[in-house]
């Protein structure tokens, strides 16, 4: 699987994730081989919203009861600059960014919003 991962890495042009990444200075992004091991893991935040990122592909966020509640369903893959792009159902699609932090992994939008990991 991590072998299928890294191929469909480079099968996603850049442009597809192109957003203005903006770091800080203590700011590590998530290395191609921690992208690798992305499948089956998940990010619970501050919130506890949960990000869920499938063996297969697939990729679902539950918000948090404070938030309503309900969970959106889509795909992810790996873009080439090591972003990872979401193809909601809902027809929506968004791209974020893993980076350590610190002792903190931190989720960063395109919009530049950070997202800290509990």
């Amino acid at each position: 699987m991590k072998h299928l991962l890294l191929m469909l890495v480079t099968m996603i042009p850049a442009s597809a994730g192109a957003a203005d990444w903006t770091l800080r200075a203590t700011d590590r992004p998530f290395s191609a081989e921690e992208l690798a091991d992305l499948p089956g893991r998940s990010f619970v935040f501050f919130d506890n919203g949960e990000s869920i990122y499938g063996e297969d592909g697939a990729y679902s966020y539950t918000y948090s009861t404070a938030n309503g509640g309900g969970t959106a369903w889509g795909t992810y893959a790996i873009a080439s600059d090591g972003s990872i792009c979401v193809d909601f159902a809902s027809g929506a699609m968004r791209c974020d960014y893993l980076v350590h932090s610190g002792e903190r992994v931190i989720l960063i939008t395109e919009k530049g919003e950070r997202f800290p990991v509990r």
